[in-house]
């Protein structure tokens, strides 16, 4: 399109003359004050060529327009204008790699817009975008081309056809420089590679500009961290084979020396901290550099002058070379700026959850000095609710007050309720229906309510179940449940008309009285009951018969009432509940079968759980169960109270709940579980990434060494062991755990299961 522009006056006008009136013609969706806005005259004043001229110049520095006329007819202006078409819709076709919304987005920020005005150059930058996006996917063959369609209303539409073609693949990365470290030790610390059996699920052989930059970082990283200060990346050529299929990558560096670190001084405002400050330098005179022990101590420097309230404190490490010697000497220079307090807390992003919910997680108060730790905290607790899929807690000067910031807390929601419907099937259950309504933040209040059925041959529950995190405004939280369940004893092989139904209630309350430490305690009430025939298990007839049952052969039915006291503590350090890789937990619980009921029995149960994190999300983690339980009075212990194990929740390698005691059934000629009254569990893991996915920690491959029993009456310590390997799987419906264990020095008449999952928790 060409634009004209034409300045007309007639005979009789052209001499300047004065403005009586100013018509305005051609125009179709821009408004006639709009065009009034800009032109440079008024009616009323005086006309000549010049300001045509200029009234012209504004007209198109609009944008507006392609064609714009002016005219005169006796004293009156007629300003003829020709809009530009604007853009009535933008479509893509053949479009696979991005998501139509987000290019839309970046298009836009180019001038290209659904209702903006068409302009050509615009719509030629907006190719060469797309055309950027793709290459730095690493796909260099990838064709668009832009197609304008005039529709009606002087307006056109805008189509991207683009044919994406091949990604290239990476062929070969080849360094030249490297001396003190080998080819494949630094590919190692690249994520880009040449290909593997996994690559296909990685991508890690597909190019892309932002993971190399990514990968020179921790090359460059991984040299400055061992001592080479004057490490540099000195080029870095990417080659594309003419089809545009293949990658090959040529890193060109230059090592440098190895540095000792000679001295370390601080300098600068120590505000009379200078001991305090040292104790957090973590790199030491005789040390070899490293980069990353040099940021770990200003960021301790820096955190610890924000606990103080200096929230915008900055250490400047300043080296001094000796290059001949392979020495440093290193000054941090300590600013910490101004203390400031809070003004004031915005949150943002929760459009379902209340603020009080995410206020009463905030350790940082408002007209309170700042404090960095107590940041910290309140991100981590945030994190710990799992209502947001992201938590970001930021800091913004009050214009102004040079001594004040606000605190910005900007959440992303996540859906927390869930409706379940599932089917299963096992060789014990048969087929298994459940049914569940449960919703973890119910209105937005961080209340967690529950409804739970589940059906089988052996099992089958209701449970109606409140969790109320803040009970109390003081962090107080309260559980209560309503159940009924009906069961019959695991592994039971015939066809029995027995079974156990309990119906019960409890309600617990924790009080929190550290950051990470709550006690619990609690009551409730469960009724037993036991119908007996000629067929039930030995060991609960003998159970039912300390209750008045008659002898074995005889039905009979048996109810006992069980009001416990429930106390307990635990400590919770872990960095995530559901991905652990550092910290620990520690628990300890005691159940009590009060004189209220006909139940009379203690329970002891003690857990401790630590997680190591190191080199590449390489994690090591141990688990540590004992429980205890004993009857008091003339009643024996409850049998519906015994401890379990075996499976992929204790020892793996065994059937579920088949080590222990046993008795053996004379109707079915096999030993079968009873259970006991105490019980030891030990689990170590080793977790490493799956080879091909970098640092991804919801897909991860484990190996493992299990101990463990459950014990009877006596306690001989005598633990059954296993060891393997599996794969855990942060999927959509969970985490699931998948493992295959192998018994050491099984016993015969040990039920044996290799392989296991298991959907929930770490261990």
């Amino acid at each position: 399109m060409v634009a004209t522009a034409c300045f007309c006056m007639n005979a009789h006008a052209a001499d300047p003359f004065v403005i009586k009136d100013i018509r305005i013609e051609g125009l179709q969706r821009v408004e006639p004050g709009t065009v009034f806005s800009y032109l440079p005259v008024q009616v009323g004043e005086n006309f000549t060529e010049e300001k045509g001229a200029e009234s012209i110049k504004a007209l198109y520095s609009t944008g507006f327009f392609r064609d714009v006329q002016i005219q005169a007819q006796g004293d009156v202006l007629i300003v003829i204008v020709e809009e530009r078409p604007t853009i009535s819709r933008i479509e893509f076709t053949g479009m696979k790699e991005f998501d139509q919304e987000i290019v839309r987005k970046s298009l836009k920020a180019v001038g290209v817009a659904e209702a903006r005005f068409y302009d050509k150059a615009l719509i030629d930058k907006a190719e060469q975008e797309l055309k950027r996006q793709y290459i730095s996917k690493g796909m260099y063959a990838a064709e668009v081309v832009a197609t304008v369609t005039p529709v009606e209303r002087n307006q056109v539409a805008i189509y991207f056809n683009v044919d994406e073609g091949p990604t290239a693949k990476i062929q070969a990365i080849n360094f030249i420089g490297n001396e003190v470290f080998s080819e494949s030790t630094l590919k190692d610390e690249m994520q880009l590679k040449t290909g593997g059996w996994l690559s296909w699920y990685s991508k890690d052989n597909l190019y892309s500009k932002q993971k190399l930059t990514a990968d020179l970082e921790n090359i460059r990283s991984y040299y400055l961290n061992r001592g080479y200060l004057e490490f540099v990346i000195e080029s870095t050529q990417v080659s594309i084979t003419p089809d545009k299929k293949g990658i090959y990558l040529t890193i060109s560096i230059r090592e440098g020396k190895k540095f000792t670190v000679k001295a370390v001084r601080l300098a600068g405002d120590l505000l009379g901290k200078e001991a305090e400050l040292m104790q957090l330098i973590t790199l030491k005179p005789g040390d070899t550099y490293s980069s990353a022990k040099l940021t770990e101590s200003t960021k301790a420097i820096a955190g610890i002058l924000g606990s103080y309230g200096y929230a915008f404190a900055n250490v400047n490490p300043q080296p001094d070379i000796r290059r001949e010697l392979a020495e440093v000497d290193l000054t941090l220079v300590v600013d910490p700026g101004r203390r400031v307090y809070v003004r004031k807390v915005e949150i943002t992003g929760n459009a379902k959850t209340r603020d009080i919910v995410i206020r009463r997680e905030m350790r940082q108060f408002e007209s309170a000095w700042f404090d960095s730790e107590k940041i910290d905290l309140s991100k981590k607790r945030l994190g710990r609710l799992g209502y947001f899929t992201e938590t970001d807690i930021t800091t913004q000067d009050v214009p102004g007050t040079p001594d004040q910031v606000d605190v910005n807390v900007k959440v992303a929601e996540k859906p927390t309720g869930s409706v379940t419907l599932g089917a299963g099937f096992s060789s014990t259950e048969k087929l298994i229906l459940s049914a569940g309504i449960n919703q973890d933040n119910a209105f937005g209040t961080g209340t967690a309510i529950g409804l739970n059925a589940a059906v089988g041959k052996i099992n089958q529950s209701l449970t109606l179940s409140q969790y109320d995190p803040y009970f109390t405004e003081e962090g107080i939280s309260r559980y209560t449940d309503l159940y009924y369940r009906s069961s019959k004893p695991l592994y039971y092989v015939g066809d029995p008309d027995y079974q156990i139904k309990s119906v019960g209630s409890n309600i617990k309350f924790g009080v929190p009285y550290t950051e990470v430490d709550r006690v619990f305690f609690g009551t409730g009430v469960e009724a037993f009951q036991i119908n007996t025939t000629v067929n039930t298990p030995y060991p609960y007839l003998q159970y039912a018969q300390s209750y008045g049952v008659p002898a074995p052969g005889y039905p009979g039915t048996v109810n006992t009432y069980n009001v416990p006291l429930t106390v307990g503590w635990s400590r919770d350090g872990r960095d995530s509940a559901l991905i652990p890789s550092a910290g620990s937990l520690e628990q300890l619980s005691g159940e009590v079968g009060t004189p209220v009921g006909n139940m009379t029995f203690y329970r002891l149960f003690g857990q401790y759980q630590k997680y190591y994190s190191f080199s590449k999300a390489n994690i090591i983690s141990f688990n540590g169960e004992v429980g205890y339980s004993q009857a008091y009075g003339s009643n024996p212990f409850p049998i519906t109270k015994n401890y379990y194990v075996g499976g992929i929740g204790s020892v793996r390698g065994y059937s579920p709940g088949s080590l222990g005691p046993t008795y053996y059934n004379t109707l079915t000629g096999v030993n079968q579980p009873v259970g006991g009254q105490s019980k030891i569990v030990t689990n170590l893991e080793y977790t490493v990434p799956v080879p091909g996915t970098g640092t991804d920690k919801t897909l991860r491959m484990f190996t493992f060494v299990d101990g463990g029993n459950v014990f009877g009456q006596n306690i001989n310590l005598v633990l059954r062991y296993s060891y393997g390997l599996g794969i855990s799987w942060i999927s959509p419906l969970g985490p699931l755990k998948f493992s295959y264990g192998i018994p050491i020095k099984a016993l015969p008449t040990d039920n044996i299961q290799r392989l296991q999952f298991q959907v929930g928790t770490a261990f």
